[in-house]
């Protein structure tokens, strides 16, 4: 199994579509767009699971800067999730 980010996604793109784009190179278990949850509105990126990691990688390599409606898209393995965001980690005093 693998999963695949995929940045820079013309705003109007459902899942369908992702789902379609990628179906071509095998079995899609998933393929989310990831949405702001106050407005609905796309963020601009998905992600996408396929069943097999050769076929997500012959996915990456043929769909990376390629025109999907009208835009041309970052295809790569998506980076495990951790907690650090990047911020400042020392402990915040408090606001008088």
């Amino acid at each position: 199994m693998m999963n695949i980010y995929v940045g820079n996604l013309p705003y109007q793109t459902t899942d369908d579509e992702l789902r379609a784009a990628f179906s071509a190179f095998g079995e899609v278990t998933s393929a989310k767009v990831i949405k702001d949850l106050q407005t609905g509105r796309s963020k601009g990126f998905g992600f996408v699971e396929m069943a097999d990691k050769a076929q997500g990688e012959a996915a990456i390599d043929q769909l990376n800067n390629t025109n999907l409606n009208g835009r041309s898209i970052r295809v790569n393995e998506a980076r495990p999730k951790t907690s650090d965001r990047g911020g400042d980690l020392r402990p915040r005093r408090p606001r008088r």
